[in-house]
């Protein structure tokens, strides 16, 4: 049987597992730029 109210209890926890979701993308990213600069070639113009 479906209870609408049932469904809006549960939006607290569908939002926070999103925003978990969200933060742990955010720190992959942040963590690839930095290795990304961190490792990236300089160029050399000395050719």
């Amino acid at each position: 049987m479906f209870e609408p109210y049932n469904f809006v209890e549960n939006l607290r926890y569908m939002g926070l597992g999103m925003l978990g979701i969200a933060v742990v993308m955010a720190v992959i990213i942040i963590i690839t730029s930095v290795l990304n600069a961190v490792t990236s070639k300089k160029s050399d113009n000395n050719k």
